[in-house]
């Protein structure tokens, strides 16, 4: 089981402090929220807990059974889906599923057809993503990110381009399928992260 935990952590753009001595545990299967208003620095930390930009100073480890993981080898145990997250749009939906699960493996008992059809994508699946609607796309990074194998699932405002039937569909899939799964969700709407067992608001660690 994966734990993560954060020792000191802080951040700076140039002479400007994002958060500072952000300390935090995350318990395996726990579920986190972190709020903010807009540029307080959520999608900065969600960002650096997925080793895609370094942290400034203080500590992020990946703990799993008693061992830490190396920095390197951490993006095997986690999956992320963000608004700002470019998928290769040249691929058809089901190119681009086979290309993603070349490098994660897919939940046990869910086959390709299974995912397809959880996404409402099932018609499109010979269509090029580039040809997708927002919701389209954003269904799909979602899906991506919540059928990969992996012990911690980031989330970065995980609505964004869904209508009020696609909300209700992502609180329902995330209920079906969080499966004892760490989660972490950057967001300002409580719909996004009502199932969370912690919250941290980064104002605090300014």
């Amino acid at each position: 089981m994966l734990e993560i935990q954060l020792q000191e952590v802080s951040k700076r753009f140039q002479y400007e402090w994002i958060f500072k001595n952000l300390n935090l545990i995350l318990y395996p299967g726990s579920a986190l929220a972190i709020t903010g208003g807009n540029g307080s620095g959520k999608s900065t930390l969600l960002k650096c807990m997925a080793g895609v930009i370094p942290i400034t100073s203080g500590r992020i480890q990946f703990i799993l059974d008693g061992k830490e993981i190396d920095d390197g080898e951490k993006y095997n145990y986690l999956s992320l889906s963000a608004p700002y997250l470019e998928v290769p749009e040249e691929f058809t939906l089901s190119e681009l599923i086979r290309f993603h699960f070349k490098f994660k493996k897919l939940l046990a008992g869910i086959s390709e057809n299974d995912l397809l059809e959880i996404l409402f994508l099932t018609a499109h699946r010979k269509k090029k993503v580039a040809q997708f609607s927002s919701g389209m796309k954003q269904r799909l990074k979602l899906g991506l990110a919540v059928f990969s194998d992996v012990p911690l699932v980031l989330l970065d405002e995980p609505t964004s381009n869904l209508d009020q039937k696609g909300v209700q569909w992502y609180q329902d899939l995330i209920s079906r399928y969080q499966m004892n799964r760490t989660l972490l969700v950057c967001s300002n709407d409580p719909r996004e992260y009502e199932f969370s067992t912690h919250k941290i608001a980064l104002e605090d660690y300014k």
